[in-house]
């Protein structure tokens, strides 16, 4: 089983900064993408950020310019850097990874607990 650990989260006000990070461990073979999905109350569940295990990235439209995704793979850890916050920006944060337990074992997507972001204006 893989387990992610979410870390930071907090209340910023809007054109602060905040940083979050997600730490991969147990049985883990490989790991693609690592990321973040978020959800805001009556809003479905977005993709924020992903990174892959080669460095390819992308980011949802809104927060291009804005949130820089990292990783280290040795780690098994992700980063979002979330600069110029919005209002907009608050959510509850997850972050995922997408890997294989053993060589033979089929990808499959695993979460982590989620975290709130808030933003005040």
């Amino acid at each position: 089983q893989v387990q992610l650990v979410a870390s930071g989260g907090g209340v910023v006000q809007a054109g602060g900064s905040l940083r979050l990070s997600c730490a991969a461990s147990g049985s883990i073979f490989s790991i693609d993408y690592m990321g973040w999905y978020r959800q805001a109350p009556g809003f479905r569940r977005e993709l924020v950020a992903r990174i892959s295990r080669g460095g390819r990235i992308d980011y949802t439209d809104s927060v291009k310019g804005r949130f820089t995704i990292s990783r280290d793979n040795a780690q098994n850890t992700a980063y979002l850097q979330m600069n110029s916050l919005e209002p907009g920006d608050t959510a509850v944060y997850y972050c995922y990874c997408n890997a294989r337990e053993t060589l033979m074992a089929p990808e499959r997507d695993y979460w982590g607990q989620g975290t709130q972001v808030t933003v005040s204006p």
